[in-house]
């Protein structure tokens, strides 16, 4: 189920775009996603350790991410819940793994395409983590604010977003212009 985020439970949301140099009607990002190699993956982040597709029990599909994020390895679930070429709305509820144990945080990944022009795209990456009721329990139990969580997390998160952007938007328009990924 979806927490809604609100102030009393944001840990963080970043923005980062980036263009790429294909038609609009070529790119396909869901496609790019749901069928992105492990070796492609990370190779767009140096925090990247793995990913695969999968799917739900109920058949929906599933992109799953293995990364550091700062200092804590976090598993993405993302489950996908709107599905385009031109846009994927993708849904995790993301396991925490750091120095003072595992917790859960849910992370809500929007991957945007929008035409310039004839060829060229904007890609957008936007990425908002909100604190579970899981998560606000952990980090009262260690004696950390959410502020204190919140900030950390922004700045990780901004960080790896603006790293690994310009090179998603690279495999998108690779894939788009070639069928094929930069591996």
């Amino acid at each position: 189920m979806e927490i809604e985020q609100t102030s009393a439970n944001a840990l963080s949301h970043v923005v980062a775009k980036a263009i790429i140099n294909a038609p609009f009607e070529k790119v396909d990002i869901a496609d790019w996603l749901l069928n992105l190699p492990d070796a492609e993956y990370q190779k767009c982040s140096i925090n990247h350790i793995a990913a695969g597709a999968t799917s739900t029990y109920g058949g929906q599909p599933m992109s799953i991410n293995v990364e550091m994020i700062g200092d804590a390895l976090v598993i993405q679930h993302y489950v996908a819940t709107e599905l385009r070429p031109d846009y994927c709305r993708m849904l995790s509820q993301s396991d925490v793994i750091g120095k003072n144990g595992r917790t859960k945080v849910q992370v809500l990944w929007e991957l945007k395409a929008r035409r310039i022009d004839d060829n060229m795209c904007e890609y957008t990456n936007e990425i908002h983590a909100t604190a579970t009721p899981e998560f606000l329990e952990f980090i009262a139990a260690h004696g950390i604010t959410l502020a204190h969580a919140a900030a950390a997390r922004q700045l990780a998160s901004g960080l790896h977003n603006d790293e690994e952007t310009p090179v998603f938007a690279k495999s998108i328009e690779r894939k788009a212009l070639t069928g094929q990924y930069i591996y």
